[in-house]
């Protein structure tokens, strides 16, 4: 087992938090962080990009000029991609990005991001202690646990013991609230820090853990 020091939002000790090896400490696979990275990334495309065909640009019925004659280049249609106002050739249509990847490739992509991103974790009991929904208690909070850079909280935001820490994280632009369910590789792989309360670890071990 793995061992974390389990803190209060004060930054001080009142624990050890045993982590699963399982989910934790797992040899990191690089190439299935990537396709999971990928996958998300592309999944999140609109795809709504579009362009117009030469069919489908309106006017360019009549022949602009006559075929010969003109010392010009024969032309049908006003509506070439060859004149300014024609058609694309080629251009994008709206299609989907979507990659599917099985399920377990997705758990393993997770837990190797977890091991990998493992020193930068801190593990906190939860947040009952915040009392206020401040933006300056949260600041004291992040300063008094050593969270630096781009911060990821994950925790349980609907839970009454937590139930002030959305609105007084919304304000700080290098924080990003997480439910357990959400996590992903993205913002694991992003983070500088992470601060993941201990009923957050709990319920991404039950489910990586399977």
């Amino acid at each position: 087992m793995t061992q974390k020091t389990l803190l209060n939002i004060q930054g001080s000790q009142i624990g050890e938090m045993n982590l699963d090896d399982t989910v934790f400490a797992v040899e990191p696979n690089i190439h299935i962080m990537h396709l999971a990275l990928k996958r998300q990334l592309n999944n999140a495309r609109q795809g709504s990009a579009n362009t117009k065909t030469r069919a489908e640009v309106s006017g360019g019925g009549r022949k602009p000029w006559k075929q010969k004659g003109t010392g010009r280049a024969r032309a049908g249609s006003i509506r070439s991609p060859l004149f300014a106002g024609g058609g694309v050739s080629f251009g994008p249509k709206p299609r989907c990005y979507d990659i599917s990847l099985p399920q377990k490739a997705r758990k393993l992509a997770l837990k190797s991001a977890l091991s990998a991103k493992l020193e930068a974790v801190t593990v906190i009991k939860d947040f009952s202690e915040l009392k206020e929904a401040k933006t300056k208690n949260m600041v004291k909070i992040l300063s008094d646990v050593k969270a630096e850079g781009k911060i990821l909280i994950v925790a349980d935001t609907k839970a009454e013991e937590n139930k002030n820490l959305t609105l007084a994280a919304r304000n700080i632009a290098s924080v990003k609230l997480l439910l357990p369910s959400n996590l992903n590789v993205k913002d694991l792989l992003e983070a500088n820090s992470i601060i993941m309360t201990e009923a957050a670890i709990n319920e991404i071990t039950e489910r990586l853990a399977k």
